[in-house]
């Protein structure tokens, strides 16, 4: 059977038609002919709207211990949204003092954060594994001295004492669960009685009013505070919702992982359910052996109606769904879109969902994926062809001005690659009192310098769409002077390693051929070797057979090679783990590339040893 010639799911999507126009100084503007409907500016404004016209329905739901789900319908959300409210006005937290909280995805951290919204103070959700996996503290002192927070919301108060006596001591603590002496009780002050100055506090929020601050993953540089208005952000729902229609009224059903402190799951899917009155269940997994056994045990009982994963997320899914036909049926039972970020798509992984959801269903899903960045709260562009392909980031959603820039305008070197830049209502301000940072972000025109290369699927026909071509400033040269485009070589090196690998480093700068360090995705090489769960890093990655499987797989990959630049001629694999202390790796997971070759010339010098 010819799965291409299968039919889709059809869905309300919105109309591409993508304007094009060709500037005096080279560059390209495009946007669509699609106009931004109009809509609320604040916030918490649709839980208003929701809490008064869908009372009854589930906002957000969460396992306790018990393992029961506890459920908080909008009406309630709304109420007990305006007690806290009530609370934060008599505290010190104030539009020079923001909330910071430090937990993760839970019912109290995201009343917390509409509370914040709802009377207009700014709030920044701090990266948990700052304070919990670092053992020197400096990025979580960095964003604390950055914010100068006037009070911290801390999930669990134990958990987060070290960091805080060590980096904030004076700062107040409300705690949920385990409380240090002195913390404030989650559990009195949501018993907070209303007061009628919250809704003076509420009427005065503009749209330039900052909502929160987003902090960089810290990839290339220490991390910064992004800044998003309740206009940002609130476009931007408009701008997804319009994309995709089926979200309205309560179109939303989720089940997900994804951390709020990052713009996808705080911004985009914790925020686009409010918006549209929908239900998001919490989910409590993640991609790991240990979160994803929670992950499964929750699919099991909640059908999404949109399922949001980064590309690990789903490659580890597929193959629960393969072995459990009864999960399978019970996932596709009422899903009516994929969609992945974070991360390039194997095509290998596509394949196996589209296959999954027509032997399930009959019929093929939309696999959807954009461009979007934590300055744009979050998103640019979407894929809403059908038929597509991984890596395809499809067109600009309406109201936003896309401009694409020859790199050689801006580097002077990059010859054929074009600079992606945005300018919108959804675009941030700048950063949280970083101007040197803010005044380098943005183009003479007020375009957002996104540093991403992209490039037409069709030169001729802006309504088929954008593909990634790499970042700009990772890109080098061998000692040939051939550039090589990291992030394309990368992305196509992963995907044909279907599975061995997890990330890879390349290498290559004035060296005579492109190189790379290999990490090794850990439970594929101890399942393909027959080695024990508990096997030692060093062990698999010494395995015959493991090795043999690298060796292979860059055979593979040379007879695709085109020239020395997307040839990688040696590899090794790292005998170490990422540590995020020393910058190699984000809160993310995403690998810093320029740290680790720092941090590890001798593997770098093991790749072009017998050069010398």
């Amino acid at each position: 059977m010819n799965l291409k010639a299968t039919p889709f799911l059809e869905i309300p999507l919105v109309k591409v038609d993508i304007q094009r126009e060709e500037a005096a100084d080279g560059s390209i503007r495009l946007r669509s002919r699609v106009e931004l409907e109009a809509g609320p500016y604040r916030l918490t404004e649709r839980l208003k709207y929701w809490a008064e016209h869908s009372p009854e329905r589930t906002f957000i739901a969460q396992r306790n211990h018990q393992g029961e789900w506890d459920q908080l319908n909008y009406r309630d959300t709304y109420n007990q949204v305006c007690r806290l409210a009530s609370f934060l006005q008599q505290t010190d937290v104030s539009l020079e003092r923001p909330l910071a909280i430090l937990s993760e995805n839970s019912i109290e951290h995201g009343l917390m954060a509409l509370a914040a919204l709802h009377i207009g103070m700014p709030y920044s959700v701090v990266t948990a594994a700052y304070a919990l996996r670092s053992t020197d503290y400096a990025k979580f002192r960095h964003v604390i001295e950055t914010l100068t927070p006037g009070l911290i919301f801390g999930q669990n108060g134990r958990a987060f004492a070290s960091a805080i006596a060590a980096v904030c001591p004076l700062v107040k603590v409300v705690a949920v669960n385990d409380p240090e002496p002195g913390n404030l009780l989650f559990s009195e002050i949501s018993r907070t009685p209303v007061s009628p100055s919250i809704e003076d506090a509420y009427d005065q929020i503009k749209p330039e009013t900052i909502a929160k601050i987003l902090f960089t993953s810290g990839s290339t540089s220490v991390p910064k505070g992004v800044i998003n208005t309740h206009g940002n952000i609130s476009s931007n729902w408009r701008q997804i919702t319009q994309t995709f229609p089926f979200f309205k009224n309560g179109g939303l059903i989720l089940i997900d992982w994804l951390p709020w402190n990052h713009t996808f799951g705080g911004n985009h899917n914790f925020g686009l359910t409010l918006y549209n009155g929908g239900t998001l269940y919490i989910d409590a997994g993640n991609p790991t052996p240990a979160g994803l056994q929670l992950t499964l045990q929750n699919l099991r009982e909640i059908a999404p109606t949109v399922y949001f994963n980064v590309p690990k997320g789903f490659e580890e899914l597929v193959h629960y769904l393969k072995a459990d036909s009864e999960l399978c049926r019970f996932f596709f039972s009422r899903l009516q879109l994929l969609f992945y970020a974070g991360a390039g798509m194997p095509q290998h992984v596509w394949d196996a969902l589209e296959q999954l959801a027509y032997d399930t269903t009959g019929k093929r899903l939309l696999i959807s994926t954009g461009l979007g960045m934590t300055e744009a709260s979050p998103s640019c562009m979407f894929n809403i062809h059908y038929g597509s392909f991984s890596g395809m980031l499809g067109t600009p959603v309406p109201g936003l001005e896309m401009k694409l820039v020859p790199t050689s305008t801006t580097l002077g070197n990059l010859k054929g690659k074009t600079e992606v830049r945005f300018r919108g209502p959804n675009l941030t301000p700048g950063y949280w009192r970083n101007p040197e940072a803010t005044a380098k972000a943005f183009d003479e025109e007020g375009f957002y310098c996104t540093g991403d290369a992209l490039k037409f699927v069709d030169k001729n026909n802006p309504n088929a769409g954008f593909i990634f071509d790499g970042r700009i400033s990772e890109d080098f040269k061998l000692d040939t002077g051939t550039w090589v485009s990291v992030g394309v070589l990368r992305a196509k090196f992963i995907t044909e390693a279907q599975g061995l690998i997890q990330d890879v480093v390349i290498t290559g700068h004035d060296r005579p051929f492109v190189g790379a360090i290999v990490f090794p995705e850990l439970n594929y090489c101890r399942r393909l070797a027959g080695l024990k769960v508990g096997t030692s890093l060093e062990q698999i990655v010494s395995n015959p057979v493991v090795l043999a499987a690298l060796d292979d797989l860059l055979e593979r990959f040379a007879k695709q090679s085109t020239g020395s630049s997307t040839l990688i001629k040696r590899a090794v694999f790292a005998d170490f783990q990422l540590s995020m202390d020393k910058g190699e790796i984000t809160d993310k997971g995403s690998i810093n590339q320029r740290q680790v070759l720092a941090n590890h010339p001798d593997l770098v010098e093991q790749i072009y040893a017998d050069l010398h």
